[in-house]
């Protein structure tokens, strides 16, 4: 195997010789640095709000991706290459190591690709729109040791599949799931909606907190695992729920931070609007004994607006919304709400400093934010936010 990875024999720290060729990474920085420019940053974006508390870096800022999604090509000669898409190109780049994906994915990978080659298991092509595998997803949980495979493919048979799972299983003693994935859609690394279980019941699990998840394919899930433990821990501490209290999970997913809360709160409501999501979240409440949460399948800003219409008071409400934060539907419903605490946790600092903007002009007023280093190398910043009513 071909190392793209160098260490510093001095510092320790690594660095990766694709920088400019993949994309992954965008911070060719000491990590020292790296936190540095994340908190610049959002003292920059946000401290017109209140203090910006000290960023939560790692202790190991490395191999910290817990999925990880594998394209095939080939090069001149015809021979099988693996990697990733170079960000905004969609032109593969040939990768055998990364310093941010987990080495057991990352050798499931290498497994894979070198069974590809005995078994005659051709990748797909998007120039041509033949072949077979369009890519391989990979996800790892190090609290339970459990390795799940989905093989996306362009159709729904695979030659020598029973070989291919045979070996697979030999070779990765943590698999404990193959799942083939139907995928249709124009994006290459989209799923599709048909899948088959190959192998295992279909997910693996993770501890997050002393909580047990159930992680599908399809699910949405933090890819730092420990980076996510901090995270979840000091919402879970700015929320200071008590058995008094009912908590409203909006964009739940599958339930993860409301099962977290429970232990705390008398109730936990959590919103969802995607069916999936929420089954998959039933079933986590039910891993987890977790009798006073339920799940609404919908619309989380419809949902606190009927809630608000009769009436109903909520302790706290704790929002996670995707990248683009959330829409002017959900922070008016929010308002109108009026929890006394709200706790914003948000992937993107400019959506975050918009939405506070909103808040704090109608009766919040932000009291704690505090960054975490959720993407070393990358220029994300995951954010957590304690907003109380004036």
């Amino acid at each position: 195997m071909v190392s793209h990875i160098i260490t510093d024999p001095k510092s320790g720290e690594k660095r990766c010789t694709c920088f400019k060729r993949c994309g992954g990474c965008q911070l060719d920085k000491s990590y020292k640095e790296q936190l540095e420019w994340k908190q610049q940053k959002a003292v920059r974006m946000l401290s017109r709000y209140c203090k910006v508390d000290p960023i939560i870096g790692m202790d190991e800022p490395y191999y910290y991706r817990n999925k990880v999604q594998t394209v095939f090509g080939r090069d001149g000669r015809g021979r099988l290459l693996r990697g990733v898409f170079q960000s905004g190109s969609g032109k593969l780049v040939a990768t055998e190591d990364c310093m941010l994906e987990d080495k057991v994915c990352n050798r499931a990978a290498a497994v894979f690709a070198r069974l590809m080659q005995q078994l005659h298991i051709s990748y797909y092509d998007n120039n041509t729109g033949k072949g077979i595998v369009r890519h391989l997803l990979a996800r790892y949980s190090r609290s339970t040791d459990q390795l799940m495979l989905c093989i996306c493919a362009a159709i729904p048979v695979i030659p020598s599949k029973k070989v291919l799972v045979s070996e697979l299983r030999k070779a990765l003693p943590q698999l404990k799931t193959i799942v083939l994935n139907i995928g249709t859609k124009p994006m290459p690394l989209m799923l599709g909606d048909r899948e088959e279980i190959l192998f295992g019941d279909g997910y693996i699990e993770d501890i997050i907190l002393g909580k047990r998840f159930r992680v599908s394919a399809q699910s949405f899930y933090q890819v730092n695992s420990v980076q996510t433990e901090r995270l979840y821990a000091e919402a879970v501490a700015m929320a200071d729920l008590t058995q008094k209290d009912t908590l409203i999970d909006a964009y739940c997913g599958t339930g993860t931070i409301g099962i977290i809360c429970s232990d705390k709160a008398g109730t936990v409501i959590g919103a969802e609007i995607n069916s999936s999501a929420c089954r998959n979240a039933a079933q986590n409440i039910s891993l987890n004994g977790a009798d006073n949460v339920r799940i609404v399948n919908e619309d989380a800003g419809r949902f606190m607006q009927e809630l608000a219409q009769k009436g109903e008071h909520i302790s706290a409400v704790i929002t996670d919304p995707p990248r683009a934060g959330c829409d002017k539907r959900f922070l008016d419903s929010l308002c109108m709400l009026a929890p006394d605490r709200v706790v914003y946790i948000s992937c993107k600092i400019e959506s975050l400093a918009r939405d506070l903007g909103m808040l704090t002009h109608n009766g919040y007023k932000a009291v704690k934010i505090l960054p975490v280093d959720m993407f070393p190398h990358t220029t994300g910043i995951e954010t957590v936010v304690l907003l109380k009513r004036k």
